[in-house]
């Protein structure tokens, strides 16, 4: 791994470590290294690991050297954060929690047998967790802030590109831009009573005694939150559709909401607590499903708009904006944008990146062409219809500044953005007392960390 690599792959993965090393041998635990007031210690070093060798992966002395590395950086950007104040709030750290346990009771297939699993609560599971992830928080922040502003001018991306050899200049698959225009059906108010109908059931079952919990567990059709018994944790306004951030932010803890409409569908929710501009709720969702009525006026509608875009009657742009409901592009004039390249957002898009329906949509299209509506699931389960334009075609090439410059730019930011944190890193290592145990001297990872810093490298034994 190179020396770039390892200092600047940061530690923010959901972690597994805590459940996989629960099932790992315990050795007796000491001091591996020493960064300023903080120690790491091998058991943390053995956390990680045996998170690694969970995975599928093959046993490596190496990966540990690796693992020490990333603490290394982990435990310098955390001091850095205490001195600068950068603070990390109590529901920041429950929120990453609870991601980290919904995929980890996903792992082990629910929540009950997780907690089997680890032979101990999820809620004395959290706390011990929550050092850690407190820790890891408060060193991205830091990292955030160390780069925070940083950009390139058009510039310096050429003195990028022509520093580059160009013997070694990258080689681009076909790349298209692609836009789509999708509709999906809208139900009728009649149609919806049926899904009303259900929602106010089970909450006058709730309103009578029932548990909220377990009817969420049984009824509840949102993935996310049903296992939990509908809880969704402390959430800010922000995080929730504006109809259910209404519904949630105006009643008090204990109250039970009646049944209101959103674009997911029918809920009732109930409000546990309140902390500050947080509130914590639990809800029940039924969802809509379209009717074959439905279905018809939505392909009706779709057809309409493509003839009068084909017929140049109405542009793709003006089209998508108006009528798309795809709200991930339509205001983008309906265009995909490369999700690798979140800083650039071009919408150059490598053809082995696509999804295989808009592969095959714009397969047989030239330039300028439409593919014909057609009905499609989204990756959501909502059925509607859509249809395709392959805006252009760019066969494959070279790197070159002429039709590559936003993926040179963001190679050149992301350039920037190391020499940065290098330069950072070196002047706190040298100020910094450093002491790594002598067993991870040949670690090519901590070569850096090894040479002359704020105090001695004391061979640790």
């Amino acid at each position: 791994m190179s020396k770039r690599s390892c200092i600047f792959l940061f530690l923010a993965t959901m972690s597994l470590s805590h459940w996989a090393v629960s099932q790992q041998p315990q050795v007796i635990d000491r001091v591996a290294a020493v960064v300023g007031s903080n120690i790491i210690l091998q058991s943390e070093i053995e956390m990680e690991y045996a998170q690694y060798l969970a995975q599928g992966n093959k046993a490596s002395e190496d990966f540990k050297c690796y693992i020490l590395q990333q603490q290394l950086t982990q435990k310098l950007l955390a001091q850095q954060a205490a001195i600068d104040s950068i603070e990390v709030s109590e529901s920041e750290v429950d929120d990453n929690i609870n991601a980290r346990l919904r995929y980890m009771s996903g792992q082990a297939g629910g929540q009950e047998r997780l907690e089997r699993f680890l032979n101990r609560s999820l809620l004395q599971y959290k706390e011990e967790m929550r050092p850690s992830v407190y820790e890891q928080l408060k060193a991205n922040k830091m990292q955030q802030n160390i780069v925070s502003g940083i950009d390139v001018t058009p510039l310096e991306v050429r003195r990028y590109y022509e520093s580059l050899n160009k013997d070694s200049l990258p080689y681009f698959n076909t790349e298209v831009e692609v836009g789509e225009l999708v509709v999906y059906p809208q139900l009728t108010r009649e149609e919806k009573q049926q899904f009303r109908d259900r929602a106010e059931s089970l909450r006058r079952q709730v309103a009578e005694g029932a548990d909220f919990a377990t009817i969420a567990r049984l009824y509840s059709q949102d993935g996310g939150s049903a296992p939990y018994g509908g809880d969704l944790g402390f959430s800010t306004r922000d995080r929730y559709v504006k109809e259910f951030s209404a519904v949630a932010f105006r009643l008090k803890p204990g109250e039970l909401s009646p049944v209101f409409e959103s674009e997911h569908g029918f809920h009732f929710l109930e409000v546990l607590e309140r902390r500050g501009e947080e509130v914590r709720v639990r809800h029940v969702l039924i969802q809509t499903k379209p009717t074959e009525a439905s279905l018809n006026r939505a392909k009706a509608h779709i057809d309409s708009i493509y003839d009068r875009v084909v017929s140049k009657k109405l542009d793709f742009y003006t089209a998508a904006t108006l009528y798309s409901d795809n709200k991930e592009t339509k205001y983008n004039g309906g265009m995909l944008l490369n999700m690798e390249n979140q800083q650039s957002r071009t919408t150059l898009i490598p053809v082995d990146k696509l999804d295989a329906s808009v592969f095959t949509a714009i397969d047989t299209l030239q330039p300028g062409q439409y593919s014909r509506p057609a009905r499609f699931t989204d990756a959501m389960g909502k059925v509607g219809y859509q249809f395709t334009y392959l805006k252009s075609r760019t066969p494959p090439h070279q790197a070159n500044l002429e039709q590559d410059f936003a993926k040179i730019k963001e190679a050149a930011l992301e350039d920037k953005i190391n020499r940065k944190l290098s330069e950072w890193f070196e002047r706190r290592r040298k100020v910094t007392f450093i002491s790594i145990n002598a067993d991870y001297h040949g670690c090519d990872d901590l070569k850096i960390w090894l040479q002359d810093s704020g105090g001695t490298t004391v061979a640790q034994r």
